[in-house]
């Protein structure tokens, strides 16, 4: 029983050796058998020498890559094939390398053109912005110095222009003394003036009277009233001007149709005059315009 089991356990692989011997012998057998299977019979061919191309063919035929002899290809007929291929191969080889170290040569100096190209242009970008910069610094000065020559020129124009802010008139009855409600009226305007500049005060003084004693007697009540303002409200006297017209008639300005109004009473006309450059930097002086018709007592 042993022995049926032992049989049957290697009996597969045994046949399957078998099968296998017998698949690789049969073309063996094959190519011995078929040169005695040949007719013995020569063609004439046959008994001529071979020519020179028929022992290379022969030879080639020898050497060709299943031999008659050895199943396998020979080392000297793969090296015979295979030595121009790694000799074109090498030589490929040695031409892409020098392309390729060609290639990066070209892209070395190629990358120190375009830095090179961008340090120049970086350079000059902040060349133009430096003076793009001081000419923008330049138009501003100009602009501010044209600006302060505008104003000195306005400045100068405008240094005796003077406007009138308000007027006062203070009538006299036969006397240079100032009335209750006169003085009243010329306190009332140095108020408005105090802290202030850029204004003078024009005093214009009428009287009765021919000649001489009409201009003595306008210029002593002009001198009444520049003395009331000196004395009792601290005004510059070189802000105040007077002027003894004595009889002279009084003519409206701005009015051409008008006639001259003779002269009856002594009075003094005061007119508040304000340049408004000088005054720019305080409020604009604003005096009482208003009549004093109360007489002297």
């Amino acid at each position: 029983m042993t022995k049926d089991f032992a049989i049957s356990r290697f009996l597969p692989g045994q046949c399957a050796a078998l099968l296998l011997a017998s698949a690789l012998a049969v073309p063996a057998l094959a190519q011995q058998s078929q040169p005695s299977s040949e007719p013995q019979s020569t063609p004439p061919s046959a008994t001529q020498p071979a020519s020179p191309s028929g022992a290379a063919a022969a030879q080639t035929d020898k050497e060709g890559f299943w031999g008659h002899l050895q199943p396998f290809a020979r080392k000297k007929w793969v090296h015979k094939r295979l030595d121009p291929i790694n000799d074109q191969l090498t030589e490929l080889d040695q031409v892409n390398a020098k392309n390729a170290a060609d290639i990066k040569d070209v892209d070395a100096r190629a990358q120190a053109g375009i830095q090179r190209a961008q340090s120049t242009a970086d350079a000059a970008n902040q060349t133009a912005t430096a003076a793009n910069t001081q000419a923008l610094a330049a138009n501003n000065t100009a602009t501010g110095a044209s600006g302060h020559v505008d104003q000195l020129n306005t400045t100068v124009n405008g240094l005796d222009q003077y406007h009138q802010i308000s007027d006062l008139d203070v009538p006299f009855h036969g006397s240079s003394m100032l009335s209750k409600s006169a003085k009243s009226d010329l306190d009332n305007m140095a108020a408005n003036l105090a802290g202030h500049q850029g204004y003078i005060i024009e005093i214009e003084a009428h009287a009765p009277g021919a000649g001489s004693v009409g201009i003595q007697n306008s210029q002593r009540i002009a001198e009444s009233v520049e003395r009331y303002m000196v004395t009792e409200h601290q005004i510059p006297v070189y802000r105040m001007h007077f002027v003894a017209l004595g009889n002279a008639p009084i003519v409206t300005p701005g009015d051409d149709t008008a006639k001259p109004a003779r002269i009856r009473t002594s009075s003094v006309h005061i007119r508040l005059m304000e340049n408004s450059l000088a005054a720019q930097d305080t409020t604009s002086p604003h005096g009482v315009a208003s009549d004093a018709g109360a007489e002297h007592p």
